[in-house]
């Protein structure tokens, strides 16, 4: 099994088509035998299924994704658990011990609204950035 977290600073980062880095889990028994963290040179929700895919993984967990995006990773036979928050390391923990909490209804509408600030995205008084606001 190979588990991919979207990944900002040790964290499940909150909006799958902007995430620049995923930690890919490398499972053998049960137990994670090999982590890393890779960038995904900006690639976008669709072609980040291809760059999951091409990477072997077999497992995604997240923050929000979008419809097109969850169609996409279904397509390259890749489960996914979205809705994710916390840790990256302890969201696979959870997920290899059978306790992730996470939501098999996910959706991130801001493709269809126009707005963002919806799939867990905080613009305002985000702790560690300039000015108050979040870049993404």
């Amino acid at each position: 099994m190979k588990i991919a977290v979207t990944y900002e600073n040790g964290l499940v980062f909150q909006h799958f088509g902007h995430t620049r880095q995923m930690k890919i889990y490398e499972v053998a028994d049960g137990q994670v035998a090999a982590e890393q963290v890779v960038d995904t040179a900006g690639s976008g929700h669709g072609a980040l299924a291809g760059f999951l895919a091409a990477h072997q993984v077999d497992t995604l967990i997240c923050g929000g994704i979008g419809g097109g995006a969850q169609a996409a990773l279904a397509q390259a036979g890749i489960r996914l658990y979205g809705g994710v928050t916390g840790e990256a390391d302890a969201a696979v923990r959870a997920l290899l011990a059978g306790t992730l909490a996470y939501n098999p209804d996910i959706r991130c509408g801001h493709h269809d609204h126009g707005h963002h600030g919806s799939c867990g995205e905080h613009h305002h008084g985000c702790p560690g950035h300039d000015g108050g606001a979040c870049g993404g």
